[in-house]
């Protein structure tokens, strides 16, 4: 035990207090209670010196602090049993007054059990560890705020670290005088072959023959099957034999495609327990013949496939339900072409991933026209729409006929979450398209129809808006009701187009006579389409509603689609958007003069749209609607040509000579300015995050910009700095997640769009290698002044540094020294007698006990007596003598007085006792 103070410096005010407090006791104590107040003053003054100081009290700590740090991994996640018992059992010799607590890590840590000094067995952990990682420095540091006033921390862990470093914890450990153990776990995996890593050339070309080498490990001598995919296709698939160790494989393969190659290489074996490192991908660039997209519709057979052939051109045929859904599919190819498809039938997280492909790495994107195209084809307010030169929007809307639309709308139970979602932005949407004068009217349904929007001209779009956003779900379903509601709001209205839209999830509870009613109201110029959305709806019954109805039927598998649909809807129900009047179009750019020079062959029709504000129109017709468009989005560069590729639409154009030529040198604009490999690209992984190191040869010092997707089309932020000339280094904000990415290139401030784009892999994470040591720990043990041993059972013996307790005073100090200011000031104000004054105030009176019990009749008389005596004796005494009446200087009439008074005395007390008697005689009768 012993007393210390943190600033010390204070305790130099004591010499002049000392000073002061001499020389008023060397004036004497002439003042009454001086050598009192002297001590109190002096006293107060230096006990607010001393908590000025900050004292403490220093009192030695007897029990011990121990804290079970767990590795919860994926490495040891199969021994949690065994640690628990570790613990239990360890727990049991601990003594009464220590202390004990749980923590859990992974690549987080959590508390499991507080410190406590109670004995309870634990028979599961709850916390919520991410076991994709191990963090040791995470959990060190977290250990240690748990002890502020040292103990011992013991770690049950296999010491494979695969983020952050132990030893950084050290100077935070020993500055604590914490002791760390280690009772060291065996890694779970007994039996496994991991891939390690998989490399071919950076730069590849279309027709060479490339080396693909393998690098695997195997825990034991086994066979697996091994395949090598190349861009999802598999390209080598073979049963080889591994060695225990390392093991290394290589494959010949003839290079057949261009652009961006992915190579992905597998293993599979039996008794595999780590199925996570059985991957790894490797990503090169194959240069050749150009290799393009071409999405048509469920007719097939595009005019645009022969003519892209009779150039090179590889072309890859894609219905719009085959789209891939990861954004490395769409980077292999240098432009996507749409001829004539539905926005109906492309999910619209698809669409995402052609947008980020244009807009972050520079792809081409051509949309040709038709019957199933631009506004016809539902696009208005897609991903797609965002990248084209043209708005779906027309400027002459107010030629187009009055239209009235009706939207019933399933609000049952089964349609809550997405699909409501979904249902009330596409009807939100078509409030967009619809011209003032339009009408609309919207119906809910559930068991019963809810009318959301009365049937009525557009006056209020944004009151409309928020009455659609405001529909929720319940209830079940019943359709013709809701059906026949919405004929009967339309029936008699005076419209030129007359549509109403059905979507449901579900089928009906009751039925009605639908096909009378449907086919009346198509007497009365109603149509009606209808939308099956997921398998429980009734598809047969609303194929036969669109049937009856002269509408379209539309079978959603993907809810996302329906805002497409209902635009489609609207848009086809004016019928104005097609210009179907014969025209010779004027050509609006240099760049075509030469193929135009002989003359611009006639076109049929096209769809109206409307020029964006930055693009640029290369072709128009005589009502100044573009033809073709085009514009730079991003990185990469539209095309939109209004007309169709089959010849109804472009009519002589299509049978025109110079068309093979048109369409290959709209093609070939399309197609990104790339640059061939001018970066090497290193990853590495520090502290748990993911750096990538990029080096160029041409010592270059200009900033970067650099993109990062996922293959689901997120950007993944990043910050680039110069770290020489030449060399770059990226760094993410958080840790990536193993997988593939996607990266362009460029130079910043670069305005010709000249880009690199390339991508990196991410391998799993190390958790699930066999690479990972234990020195971390190792040092951690030797410097802190642990143990290592094969189990926890030492965790509460004596601690090598013995812990103290510090006890501030402080507080104490400055209170005492305030009572004691407060009482000189007392003294001097009032002096000591007023303590003695005070005391007989606040001092308790001693009262004798009652008696509880009936007094009798003859101890009444035995007082009455006693009473008559004393009042004669008292008589005696007061008569006075001559002598005595001379000499005393009390008045003759003062005795007379005094004894008048006790005569009054005594006459009272005789009455009070012969009232007490009678009563008791009462009582007895």
């Amino acid at each position: 035990m012993g007393i210390e103070f943190n600033e010390i410096l204070w305790l130099w005010f004591l010499v002049p207090l000392g000073f002061v407090l001499f020389l008023y006791a060397k004036q004497g104590f002439a003042k009454k209670d001086g050598k009192i107040i002297l001590l109190l003053r002096g006293s107060a003054m230096s006990l607010v010196i001393l908590a000025l100081a900050n004292p403490f009290i220093i009192l030695p700590v007897k029990d011990k602090s121990v804290l079970f740090l767990v590795d919860r991994s994926a490495s040891v996640s199969n021994q949690e049993d065994q640690v628990l018992e570790m613990i239990n059992q360890s727990t049991h010799s601990k003594k009464i007054q220590d202390h004990y607590g749980i923590i859990a890590f992974g690549e987080n840590a959590e508390v499991e059990q507080t410190l406590s000094d109670e004995q309870n067995d634990l028979d599961r952990f709850r916390s919520e560890i991410n076991v994709g990682h191990t963090n040791l420095q995470e959990g060190l540091e977290y250990a240690s705020s748990l002890l502020p006033e040292g103990g011992r921390i013991v770690a049950l862990t296999d010491g494979k670290e695969t983020m952050g470093s132990g030893e950084e914890a050290i100077p935070l450990l020993k500055g604590k005088g914490i002791e760390v153990d280690w009772s060291p776990l065996a890694s779970d995996t007994q039996e496994d072959v991991a891939v390690l890593n998989l490399s071919t050339p950076s730069i590849q070309y279309e027709g060479e023959e490339t080396t693909i080498t393998v690098n695997t490990y195997s825990t034991t001598q086994k066979e697996i099957d091994m395949r090598i995919t190349l861009n999802d296709r598999t390209i080598i698939k073979e049963n080889l034999r591994v060695q225990e160790g390392d093991n290394e494989f290589q494959f010949k393969h003839i290079v057949a495609e261009t652009g961006l190659l992915v190579y992905k290489a597998e293993v599979f074996s039996k008794g595999d327990e780590s199925p996570e490192n059985n991957s790894h991908y490797h990503l090169s660039r194959s240069e050749g013949a150009a290799k393009v997209m071409l999405v048509e519709n469920e007719a097939g057979d595009s005019p645009l496939i022969p003519i892209l052939h009779s150039q090179g051109v590889t072309v890859d045929i894609y219905k719009p339900e085959q789209l891939p859904g990861k954004l490395t599919s769409y980077l292999q190819y240098q432009s996507i072409m749409f001829d004539n498809v539905a926005a109906t039938s492309i999910p619209e997280d698809k669409m995402l991933l052609m947008e980020k492909s244009v807009k972050e790495f520079g792809r081409g994107f051509i949309m040709f026209g038709g019957n199933d195209s631009f506004a016809l084809g539902g696009y208005f307010k897609t991903p797609i729409e965002r990248l084209l030169p043209v708005d779906m929007d027309v400027k002459g809307k107010k030629e187009l006929p009055s239209l009235g639309l009706v939207i019933v709308l399933d609000r049952s139970g089964s349609m809550d979450g997405e699909k409501i979602a979904l249902a009330k932005e596409a009807a939100a949407r078509t409030v967009s398209l619809l011209r003032d004068k339009d009408t609309l009217g919207v119906i809910a349904f559930d068991d019963r129809p809810w009318e959301i929007v009365k049937t009525q001209p557009l006056t209020d779009r944004k009151k409309v808006e928020e009455q659609i956003r405001s529909i929720s779900s319940g209830g079940g379903t019943e359709i013709f009701s809701s059906l026949q509601q919405a004929y009967e709001s339309l029936e008699s209205l005076p419209l030129k187009r007359k549509h109403i839209v059905l979507l449901t999830d579900g089928q009906s509870a009751t039925t009605g006579n639908y096909q009378t009613l449907v086919e009346d109201g198509h007497d009365k110029h109603i149509t009606l389409s209808t939308v099956s959305i997921g398998e429980g709806a009734d598809r047969a019954l609303l194929n036969e509603l669109s049937e009856w109805g002269k509408g379209r039927f539309y079978d959603v598998v993907d809810a996302s689609v329906i805002p497409s649909i209902l635009t489609r809807e609207t848009v086809i129900t004016t019928r104005t958007y097609i210009e179907d009047q014969p025209f010779y179009p004027s050509i609006a750019s240099s760049k075509w003069s030469t193929l135009f020079a002989g003359g611009i062959p006639k076109m049929n029709a096209y769809i109206g749209t409307s020029l964006k504000g930055t693009a640029q129109m290369e072709m128009e017709s005589g009502k100044k609607d573009p033809i073709l468009a085009t514009w730079r989005y991003g990185l990469g560069r539209s095309f939109a040509f209004t007309s169709d590729t089959s010849g109804k639409w472009t009519g002589d154009f299509a049978r025109w000579q110079g068309w093979p030529v048109f369409v290959n040198n709209l093609v070939s604009r399309s197609f990104p300015e790339i640059h061939s490999n001018p970066f090497t690209i290193d990853v590495n992984e520090s502290n748990g995050n993911t750096r990538l190191k990029l080096s160029s040869s041409d010592g270059s010092v200009s900033p970067l910009e650099v993109t990062v997707l996922s293959e689901d089309g997120n950007p993944i932020p990043a910050t680039t700095r110069i770290t020489s000339p030449g060399d770059y280094e990226v760094e993410f904000e958080d840790h990536l997640s193993p997988g593939l990415y996607n990266m362009n290139i460029s130079n910043r401030g670069d305005t010709a769009g000249n880009s690199y784009q390339t991508g990196f892999s991410v391998p799993y994470s190390k958790e699930y290698s066999f690479r990972g040591g234990d020195g971390s720990l190792n040092t951690i043990v030797k410097e802190t002044g642990g143990r290592k041993a094969s189990s926890p059972k030492e965790a509460f013996r004596d601690l090598h540094t013995h812990t103290n307790k510090e006890l501030s005073i402080q507080s104490m100090l400055v209170m005492a020294g305030f009572l004691l200011f407060f009482s000189e000031i007392f003294i001097r104000r009032f002096g000591t007698g007023s303590f003695r004054t005070i005391w007989k105030m606040v001092k308790p009176k001693r009262t004798s006990p009652t008696v509880k019990e009936k007094t009798s009749v003859e101890q009444l008389g035995r007082k009455v007596k006693r009473d008559r005596q004393n009042i004669e004796r008292k008589k005696a005494d007061t008569k006075p003598s001559l002598h005595a009446v001379g000499e005393s200087k009390t008045p003759v009439k003062k005795v007379k007085k005094e004894k008048n008074k006790q005569e009054e005395g005594s006459k009272e007390s005789d009455d009070r006792i012969k009232r007490l008697l009678e009563a008791k005689k009462r009582k007895d009768n």
